[in-house]
């Protein structure tokens, strides 16, 4: 696609710094666990399977320099790497899923020397940045069949190449629907309070040579009632075992708009999404983030009075039985999702 948000080359993870998107694509190299838990926290990286990427090289940046000699010591150093990297951001699946991953190469491998230990820790990170790869163009495929020639789809945040490996997970499935000739129509919600979907999703599509139209959130409404919508796909963060899925906040209003004028609401995401531990949405952690978000980031000057409360979650839950399907890297997924999630996952 000519763009990658995150790669490693020379000992050090190289990323967008999406921060500074629209106004100027720059990278920044990370090559200690604390600089990438920074830029986590503050969505210099972001989106879930970018941040579980992420994730498993900063577990491998965290004890790389490790001293141990012993497996016990050195797994007491992987695991403070873990829980620090966990608390980033709580309700990213894919971040704790890749970070299990490394801990149990490590667990597997106890008997081994700790510089070769190290290794297959490493190994196992790019292993996971090539898991997500290919996860995205398997989306892309299963779900482009969604879509017809002359669609309008509508969509929330940033899923594209910025929030991804390669393609992305619902913005991927419109790249590959490109790809295949069909000509499509996208609109982009802005996504307040950060704005991902006016400085990332548009910034993004554009450059891709994709029509699409930013609205405000606000507006969805309006394009479906006059009949300009012909599906709406997002992404997730984490979906349970019952289909209920973690979004960017604002995706359960989207979900709501759609099952009353009877459009197509679709969940694009991988495998490493889904969290069979959950069994629905009300055991989801969500992420609070700060108030200056709502108040004044990316303004010159504030835009609420000085002291005002302010809720601000990072995401909100749509109910299963609110989404048409999964678009997955195993296919799609219909109802009954508690069955079929489990089948297809397992």
């Amino acid at each position: 696609m000519g763009l990658s948000a995150i790669s490693w080359s020379r000992d050090r993870l190289k990323i967008i710094d999406q921060s500074e998107l629209p106004g100027r694509l720059r990278y920044i190299y990370i090559e200690d666990v604390k600089t990438l838990w920074q830029a986590i926290r503050r969505l210099k990286v972001r989106g879930a399977p970018a941040l579980g990427v992420a994730g498993a090289f900063g577990m491998y940046l965290g004890v790389k320099d490790s001293q141990a000699k012993s497996f016990t010591t050195f797994k007491r150093d992987l695991d403070k790497v873990a829980n620090y990297l966990a608390c980033s951001r709580p309700t990213a699946k894919n971040l704790f899923w890749a970070i299990a991953r490394v801990c149990e190469v490590a667990q597997n491998n106890k008997v081994v020397p700790i510089p070769q230990l190290k290794s297959l820790l490493l190994k196992e990170a790019k292993d996971i940045l090539e898991y997500e790869r290919q996860a995205c163009r398997k989306i892309a495929f299963y779900g482009s069949s969604l879509i017809k020639n002359n669609s309008s789809v509508l969509t929330i945040c940033n899923t594209g190449i910025l929030a991804t490996i390669d393609y992305g997970t619902a913005l991927g499935v419109v790249y590959k629907a490109k790809e295949q000739g069909k000509t499509i129509r996208v609109y982009a919600c802005e996504t307040r309070p950060l704005l991902q979907g006016a400085r990332l999703t548009a910034w993004e599509l554009k450059r891709s040579k994709i029509d699409v139209t930013l609205i405000c959130d606000n507006m969805a409404a309006t394009l479906m009632q006059q009949g300009r919508i012909d599906l709406v796909i997002a992404g997730a963060d984490r979906i349970a075992a019952n289909g209920d899925t973690a979004n960017k906040i604002g995706t359960y209003n989207l979900a709501v708009l759609s099952h009353y004028h009877g459009i197509p609401f679709y969940i694009a995401a991988p495998v490493s999404t889904f969290d069979l531990s959950i069994r629905d949405g009300r055991d989801i952690p969500i992420e609070q983030r700060p108030a200056d978000e709502v108040t004044s980031l990316f303004f010159k000057r504030p835009i609420a009075p000085s002291g005002v409360k302010i809720f601000n979650p990072s995401f909100d839950i749509t109910p299963g039985q609110l989404i048409n399907g999964f678009i997955t890297d195993r296919g799609v997924i219909l109802r009954p999702y508690k069955k079929n999630i489990a089948k297809l996952i397992c």
